[in-house]
């Protein structure tokens, strides 16, 4: 009777199955009392099933507990949910472990939830698998970087394949963000793929980036599309900067305002971006206004940019401040160059320090720069190197000036031939150089002519000198009038005193005098001495005054 009426249960027929399962529970049977405590819940006899359930829990009945347990807990009696739940828990059922997990992490167990919550995921309970995963995961967060946290990830990383495997489809998106994490991009793209299928929103745009960055964009943007329709912000402003970079303005703008419809602030940045390209700046300032006003830290900052190309330095300065203490890098160094255009160098220097701190290139460069001026030259040369390290041709090129004045003068060989071993100054002076610094391209080509490597200062003096540089124009000159090639250092000459270099004027004045073009000598000795520096000017000074005397005669 008992089992006739519990198959009946399961098809629905409740007519059919209670008489049975009455008739079972007064002849002394648990399972049937539970299923009729079953059948009662499901009519609306909610309390008349509470007592069938209780009898079958007296009685030993696990799923008869469970149930009960719930019972209570729907009625906000709490000690009586955890009693019962407890007595089933602590019989092996695994939806009574779950239930009892559950109700000690509302009231703050923490230890009791996660006990209870691996043991129901131990028994194949597949929420309670991802619940344990995410409790795991996020302990890995605050322990980052030691062992501990490393093991409770590996330990987060099983359960979520554990839940996954049972179509989790939560727990599949976060075991793919563990795995692309990691590097493991093609199961990474696998589990992705799988929660995207069962309708997870999160996963199609994470499966989208993942496909933009292999370079399938087609493919990408169907992810998105899928994503973005229900409802996922950051996949509308993957769409919009999709259409933006593709020249799509009405089309990206549309998806930008897709995202914010979503409660994605991103969509009102990128708005005032999209606006800002197009020169529409009122409208631009209306959505940076907006995305800042929502806390959006490079909002503020593009805000103060545009506020303080237009003038209003006041109105700027409170937006830098905000995005700043946000934690906006970019707002910290332009913090920093405000305070600098006022000459309010301990200010500057204060918000230079923070933008460096975070990483900030530029802002290490400046710091190392006062530190410089400062004289604290090891704490200039920690600076530098880091805004070296980061990039920045400038740093490579003041940090190699800082380790080329302490350079001890080149050991002479027994033969007494000078011996070339390759310094770290050089080094740097190079990495400058070859970012297109044109005072260490300069430098680079004197390192070489100074060991005797003619071609490659050569290479660098005359890189130097086409981007601009009259020192590079000048010593190129010199290279070349060595070598026997004066017509060609004279071009190179007159560029450099067109420029405003004193000596290649005085070297020109020279090379006329020699050719006995006298006028045209006097000329650039005129422009020499004009130039300068004193050496120089003197020594034009004298030799202009030759030439008028020779022209006189």
């Amino acid at each position: 009777m008992s089992i006739l009426g519990a198959m009946l249960l399961r098809r629905g027929d409740l007519d059919g199955a209670e008489p049975h399962l009455r008739n079972a529970t007064a002849a002394g049977d648990r399972a049937a009392a539970n299923n009729l405590g079953v059948l009662l819940h499901q009519r609306g006899y909610a309390d008349e099933a509470a007592g069938w359930w209780r009898i079958a829990a007296v009685a030993g009945s696990a799923a008869a507990a469970h149930s009960l347990g719930r019972h209570h807990r729907e009625r906000g009696d709490e000690p009586a949910a955890e009693y019962w739940l407890r007595q089933s828990a602590e019989q092996g059922h695994t939806l009574g472990a779950y239930a009892l997990a559950d109700l000690l992490e509302h009231r703050g167990d923490e230890a009791g939830a996660e006990r209870w919550m691996r043991a129901a995921a131990e028994r194949g309970h597949r929420e309670a698998a991802y619940r344990l995963a995410r409790t795991l995961d996020r302990r890995a967060a605050r322990r980052s970087g030691d062992d501990n946290g490393v093991r409770l990830l590996q330990e987060a990383e099983q359960y979520y394949r554990q839940a996954a495997a049972r179509g989790h489809r939560r727990a599949a998106l976060h075991l793919g963000t563990i795995l692309e994490k990691r590097g493991e991009l093609k199961e990474a793209g696998r589990w992705y793929l799988t929660s995207a299928k069962d309708g997870e929103a999160r996963a199609a745009c994470a499966l989208g980036f993942l496909l933009r960055d292999a370079g399938d964009t087609e493919n990408a943007a169907v992810w998105w599309l899928r994503a973005a329709q229900d409802g996922d912000g950051n996949a509308a402003n993957a769409l919009g900067a999709l259409h933006a970079e593709r020249g799509e303005t009405q089309t990206a703008e549309r998806w930008y305002r897709a995202a914010m419809d979503a409660g994605d602030v991103n969509g009102a940045y990128n708005l005032g971006l999209l606006c800002s390209e197009q020169g529409r700046t009122s409208q631009a300032e209306q959505w940076y206004r907006r995305a800042a006003y929502a806390g959006h830290r490079e909002a503020a900052n593009a805000l103060a940019i545009l506020l303080l190309q237009a003038g209003d330095e006041t109105g700027a300065e409170p937006w830098f401040s905000k995005a700043a203490e946000a934690g906006s890098v970019d707002a910290a160094f332009n913090l920093g160059i405000l305070h600098a255009g006022r000459g309010e160098e301990e200010a500057a220097l204060r918000w230079y320090e923070r933008a460096a701190a975070a990483g900030h290139t530029e802002a290490a460069l400046q710091v190392g720069m006062a530190r410089l001026r400062a004289g604290d030259e090891a704490e200039a040369e920690r600076f530098l190197r880091c805004a070296a390290g980061g990039g920045s041709a400038e740093a490579a090129y003041r940090l190699a000036t800082v380790l080329d004045a302490r350079r001890p003068p080149e050991p002479a060989h027994e033969l007494g031939e000078p011996v070339h071993r390759r310094s770290e100054c050089e080094e740097w002076y190079e990495r400058a150089a070859s970012q297109g610094h044109r005072r260490a391209q300069v430098r680079v080509g004197m390192l070489a002519a100074a060991r005797g490597d003619v071609v490659e200062a050569a290479r660098w003096y005359r890189e130097a000198a086409e981007a601009g540089s009259r020192n590079g124009a000048f010593n190129l000159g010199l290279l070349l009038a060595r070598e026997g090639s004066e017509p060609e250092a004279a071009v190179w000459w007159t560029r450099a005193a067109d420029a405003g270099h004193g000596r290649a004027a005085l070297r020109l004045a020279l090379v006329y005098a020699r050719r006995g073009e006298l006028a045209e000598g006097q000329r650039w000795a005129d422009r020499a001495a004009a130039l300068g520096p004193p050496a120089v000017t003197e020594r034009a000074v004298r030799l202009r005054d030759a030439l008028r005397q020779e022209l006189s005669a």
